[in-house]
């Protein structure tokens, strides 16, 4: 039922929201962290503390309400753009995912209305009737943070995909150096670690090869210079240190350091 209009959306929120600075602003690469779980404890605090100020003082704390309603108002939008563009990034064509997303944005809309709806009764001098709705905005804003940590928690979305596979501690071979071929990047499972190896000019490099992202094979990515461009959602890499070069990524790639015995290239953790 919620496909049709999950994909709908998808489309809409892709065509909007192109690699570039925008996306890179929303999704947080600037900050080094996703952006959106910082933007909504602005919107569901300042809207749950419009309600708990509606129960426990209704009268002396009116106009805190008001202005707090106005304020979650204002963050609604980046926070949803930012949920947006995390979303579209993070389906990976898993139903579950983009049904959940859907809902959970959906939601969160709902809330909104009944929250705008609150703030014009309480212009209105309907105290009653804004109390009630900014009650129900609550039970709502809530089930859509159930679903919004379900997410994060159950589906995977949003963690850096690298930090439970940092990959080999002590000297371990990788691959033998003559299957490397200058300027092409290539995977090797190490352990249970992938791992993107490249001879870059003489100078062997190797980082992890699921991307912080969202776990797509860099090494399926274009090299450029000294960065490898992930191939589904075009985040930048430098080859040298993992850092982020642009985003959406937020987190850089483990590096590891890289020797050789012999024909034998050999890695471990940096």
């Amino acid at each position: 039922m919620a496909d049709k209009p999950a994909a709908l959306a998808s489309g809409a929120v892709s065509a909007a929201l192109p690699p570039g600075k925008v996306k890179d602003a929303l999704s947080g690469t600037w900050l080094g962290h996703a952006l959106h779980p910082a933007l909504t404890d602005v919107v569901i605090g300042s809207f749950l503390s419009a309600t708990a100020l509606d129960l426990i003082a209704p009268k002396s704390g009116a106009t805190a309400s008001k202005r707090l309603i106005l304020l979650g108002i204002a963050a609604y939008g980046p926070t949803a753009a930012a949920g947006a563009s995390d979303w579209v990034d993070s389906q990976s064509g898993d139903p579950r995912v983009r049904r959940a997303g859907i809902v959970h944005a959906a939601g969160n809309s709902v809330a909104l209305s009944l929250y705008v709806a609150s703030l014009v009764k309480r212009r209105r001098g309907s105290r009653a009737a804004a109390s009630m709705l900014s009650g129900l905005g609550a039970v709502v804003l809530m089930g859509g943070g159930f679903l919004g940590g379900h997410l994060t928690l159950r589906r995977g979305i949003g963690p850096d995909q690298t930090v439970f596979d940092p990959g080999p501690d002590e000297w371990t071979a990788a691959l033998d150096a003559s299957q490397l071929m200058p300027g092409r990047p290539h995977r090797v499972i190490v352990g249970e670690t992938p791992v993107l190896v490249l001879d870059d000019g003489g100078e062997i490099r190797a980082i992890h090869d699921r991307c912080s992202h969202r776990g797509c094979s860099l090494s399926e990515g274009e090299v450029e210079g000294h960065e490898i461009v992930c191939s589904c959602h075009s985040s930048r890499f430098d080859l040298r240190d993992g850092s982020v070069v642009g985003g959406p990524a937020t987190a850089p790639q483990p590096v590891f350091d890289v020797r050789r015995q012999g024909d034998i290239i050999e890695i471990r953790r940096s």
